[in-house]
């Protein structure tokens, strides 16, 4: 459904370390980068489906209130780097790592990036 998101920054340059560390613990890498934004893929997509971003109007970016994106992770160990990798680089906790009541293998964390965007990394299998 979706094709790509797009994330605000407003320091390219504080916002590449946090993204590349918990971007990393789900499998995904920076595959282009240039002075306003940053993209990460999947191994073995050909497209990149996370911008990190300056605004395209030059205005300051800002955080969306009730906005969040969601990130696949394939075990509960990668959601908990993902937090731990979020918070050592820059990011704050919005909901440690642990089992959600949306369902019995829904087991998530929340961070907010450096420019206070947030993000969820969610396994939804039993371990």
């Amino acid at each position: 459904m979706l094709l790509y998101i797009t994330l605000g920054t407003n320091d390219l340059a504080r916002a590449r370390p946090f993204y590349d560390a918990v971007l990393a613990e789900l499998g995904l890498s920076c595959r282009e980068a240039d002075e306003n934004e940053f993209g990460y893929a999947a191994e073995g997509d050909d497209r990149c489906r996370l911008w990190v971003t300056k605004p395209y109007d030059t205005r300051p970016a800002t955080i969306g209130n009730g906005s969040m994106v969601a990130l696949v992770a394939e075990t509960r160990s990668a959601v908990d780097a993902f937090h731990r990798a979020g918070l050592a680089h820059g990011g704050t906790d919005e909901g440690a790592p642990g089992l959600r009541p949306y369902h019995p293998h829904f087991y998530a964390c929340y961070v907010r990036d450096p420019d206070g965007n947030k993000l969820s990394a969610v396994c939804e299998r039993p371990e």
